[in-house]
């Protein structure tokens, strides 16, 4: 058992990294989202403001935006030039995704700074890019409703993840000592 743990330790690393540090920044979300007040900033505090950039961007392409929090449930309600368009959860902050990257990230031996700055970087870039992804949708959803299913439960999210994953490979390939492993081989 114990040459076996030997053989396939760097494995066996990864996946002890990537589970306990995304469990580790998961909990730490969900104690946020569990024990925040509620008050100013509804649903919370990072939704709302993914909520209100989402609106001024909009309103810089020409659209009139109403953000309107939803008295029943914890969303905010999109209206788009006087239609309800959509509703911004908590999922839509790009939270869960990041901590997905930041898992992934650590879980590669690499130098610290490069990596520190990967990840500060790596998760200013996926930020931007679910705010231009709720920009687009909003705008799609509110010219093709028809569409709601497949472009908010598979093109959107196969967007984002898309930028996740090329963020990933970038990662591997370029600063990770698996990287310097392989071309050495």
């Amino acid at each position: 058992m114990k040459q076996l743990i030997k053989e396939h330790w760097s494995v066996i690393r990864f996946i002890l990294t990537f589970l306990g540090s995304y469990m580790i920044m998961f909990v730490a979300y969900s104690m946020y989202l569990r024990y925040i007040d509620h008050g100013v900033y509804y649903p919370d505090y990072i939704t709302h403001i993914v909520g209100v950039q989402s609106q001024t961007l909009l309103e810089g392409l020409g659209y009139t935006v109403q953000l309107i929090p939803d008295q029943q449930f914890p969303y905010l309600q999109l209206h788009l030039n006087g239609d309800y368009i959509a509703y911004i959860v908590e999922g839509c902050n790009s939270i869960s995704v990041i901590i997905l990257f930041i898992a992934f990230i650590l879980s590669f031996t690499a130098k610290l700074k490069p990596m520190l700055f990967y990840i500060l970087g790596g998760s200013v870039l996926i930020y931007g890019f679910n705010l231009i992804r709720i920009i687009i949708l909003a705008i799609a959803l509110k010219k093709y409703p028809q569409y709601q299913e497949v472009l908010h439960e598979v093109l959107f999210p196969g967007f984002i993840y898309a930028v996740v994953f090329a963020l990933w490979v970038i990662w591997v390939k370029r600063f990770t000592k698996y990287n310097r492993d392989v071309k050495t081989a």
